[in-house]
């Protein structure tokens, strides 16, 4: 009825504020049926972000005011609101829309955004620029309670509160305690403290007062205090108060009317910085994902009946919990996402959700394992690039045995260049003390899980890539294996094939296609990339003299380079040698299938390189 009319927020101003609402369900719709029947995508925080995107669209003036998402996830009427309608039906696809926000695709899109808690760090910025240069815009950083809790937002609270102006943080709060508090007297409240009437009257008293002789500024202190006591009993907004912002809310972030009369009052208040609390629900307007929003927090059209790697890790470590009291499970706000919520129930005091705070988790575990317990830190490789000093600096550096569990290695797929995780084995391998694995099926999976369980000579991290196991045996009794030991599959004479990790599965097709072609290899199973096996490399290119690398990572700094390194070192001559891993370049949007066959990761592409090579 209204969407088919809105092509940017200048149509959106059109509309009178009571046909918003029914604007809102249409957009929710078609947010519905593309995540659950076409794309996937994050469906419940997107949901419940709709009633305060079409309000904050409604009355800034975007993109001159400039709107900075944080994470992005929940941005989808957003990009609908901005010219993008159309193409969402695209959305997650090659050649489509991010899922989250990415500045090639919009004007509106500020920053390319996938990682929490960077959002008022970058509206820092942005003000000071602004500032500086004199310009006139109003800075709208847009953040979740679960990113608020980020160790880099609360610095830049920090930096913001009592040295800017004219910026405004909309808090979307779906989750916090704080939240208990929103109701009928405190949108009155809120109506209050953001009439020009109000204000107009407080700074008029405030300044006639001060110049009492004596008591002028102690009458102004007190009634500041007597405010700030009224506002604490029905907001929580003290602690705001105190870092230097004005504090409004809590508001019901799904009451659009009244969040446009707020958006226009406060868009007049310049004296100091905003912070507005939305209260919101995930999920608004689906009951599924209302009623369990976690399951709905991402949603995929394609099932899979095999396990995934996830799968197997969890339940690897339901079996290394039962085994291993000192063994306890660390994540940042991943709990799902990293198989770890049975073994959360199963042992609830071995298990750490730290919430998106990458950092903490990593140095929280090093003071674990020093005083003689276990831990499992299960992050997503994209998200230990974070805390890449902590890594080194509090776990590498005294060689504690922390165990990092590196879901979502390689090409992850629909989520794009923000998430894919293709720059672990670079940036660990450099790290001295540790060891870094990789399986190449969900049976080696779980082996090497148990077999560094008990591994304490330093940290250990196993990567693997998201989706199905390859491998039918991935559930049998767990077994120990050397994990610093190659594994020979095959055996021929034409090339020798150094693979590690899943990609594995492609060099063994990519072997029966050279067979077809009456050639011959020796397949090597590179389970650990750091250390090398070097004796078996070695033994290898003393009869074979070409050679292949394969691997999910990025060419520079991974697997192939560091083979590349050892053969350079120990002068071996009369080879030659060609590295297939992923180019010097961030990976687009797009599925699992398509960007490997596109970047020469699967089978035919493969073997026709080594046919190349070979003659």
């Amino acid at each position: 009825m209204f969407l088919g009319k809105i092509n940017s927020p200048k149509d959106l101003k059109k509309l009178q504020i009571k046909d918003l609402p029914i604007l809102a369900q249409e957009i929710r719709s078609l947010i519905i049926d593309t995540t659950i029947n076409k794309t996937g995508g994050h469906l419940a925080s997107s949901l419940g972000a709709v009633d305060f995107t079409i309000a904050l669209h409604y009355v800034f003036n975007a993109p001159n005011d400039k709107f900075i998402w944080d994470v992005g996830h929940q941005a989808y009427a957003h990009k609908i609101l901005t010219g993008r309608k159309e193409l969402f039906s695209q959305l997650r696809q090659y050649k489509g829309l991010n899922g989250f926000i990415d500045p090639s695709e919009s004007i509106y899109d500020l920053f390319h955004v996938g990682h929490a808690g960077t959002s008022l760090s970058l509206a820092t910025g942005v003000l000071k620029a602004r500032d500086l240069l004199k310009q006139d815009y109003i800075v709208l950083p847009i953040i979740g309670d679960a990113s608020f809790s980020a160790g880099m937002a609360l610095e830049a609270m920090n930096h913001l509160g009592h040295n800017s102006k004219q910026l405004i943080i909309i808090l979307n709060d779906n989750e916090m305690s704080i939240s208990k508090n929103s109701g009928a007297f405190s949108d009155y409240f809120n109506k209050l403290i953001t009439s020009p009437l109000y204000n107009r009257f407080k700074n008029r008293t405030g300044s006639f007062v001060k110049k009492i002789p004596l008591i002028g500024k102690f009458t102004v202190n007190i009634i500041d205090k007597f405010q700030e006591i009224l506002k604490g009993l029905i907001v929580p907004a003290t602690v705001f108060e105190e870092l230097g912002f004005r504090y409004v809310g809590p508001i019901n972030g799904h009451n659009i009317e009244l969040m446009v009369q707020t958006f226009q009052k406060i868009k007049l208040m310049k004296d100091r910085p905003l912070l507005i609390h939305l209260i919101t629900k995930k999920g608004k307007g689906y009951k599924p994902a209302e009623e369990d929003p976690t399951t709905y927090h991402g949603v995929s059209v394609s099932k899979s009946e095999v396990p995934s790697y996830t799968k197997i890790f969890s339940n690897t470590m339901i079996k290394l919990g039962k085994k291993n009291k000192k063994i306890v499970a660390i994540t940042a706000a991943m709990r799902d996402g990293t198989g770890l919520k049975q073994f959360s129930e199963l042992f609830p005091d071995r298990f750490f959700d730290v919430g998106i705070a990458e950092q903490h988790a990593v140095t929280f575990a090093a003071g674990l394992a020093k005083i003689g317990m276990n831990p499992f830190v299960a992050i997503y490789s994209t998200f230990l690039q974070r805390a890449y000093d902590q890594v080194i600096h509090d776990v590498a550096l005294p060689a504690l045995p922390v165990k990092f569990i590196l879901d979502r290695a390689g090409i992850v797929g629909a989520d794009g260049p923000t998430h894919n995780g293709t720059y672990d084995i670079s940036y660990l391998t450099a790290i001295p003390n540790m060891v870094l694995l990789s399986p190449k099926d969900g049976r080696e999976l779980q082996d090497l899980l148990y077999s560094i369980a008990e591994y304490n000579k330093g940290p250990v991290a196993i990567r693997y890539p998201r989706g199905a196991v390859h491998g039918a045996d991935y559930d049998k009794k767990l077994r120990k294996i050397n994990f610093f030991k190659n594994e020979i599959i095959t055996e021929g004479k034409d090339v020798l094939i150094f693979s590690t990790g899943a990609i594995f599965q492609e060099a063994l097709k990519a072997v029966e296609i050279l067979k077809s072609q009456k050639k011959t290899a020796t397949l090597v199973n590179c389970r650990s990339i750091k250390p090398l096996d070097e004796k078996n490399i070695l033994d290898l290119v003393k009869s074979i003299k070409k050679i292949v690398t394969l691997e999910e990572n990025v060419l520079r700094g991974g697997f192939g380079s560091s083979v590349n390194e050892l053969l350079l070192n120990k002068s071996v001559q009369n080879i030659q040698v060609k590295n297939i891993a992923l180019p010097d370049k961030f990976i687009e949007v797009g599925s699992q299938s398509i960007l490997r066959k596109k970047y020469g990761l699967t089978a035919k592409p493969i073997a026709r390189t080594i046919l190349k090579m070979i003659g």
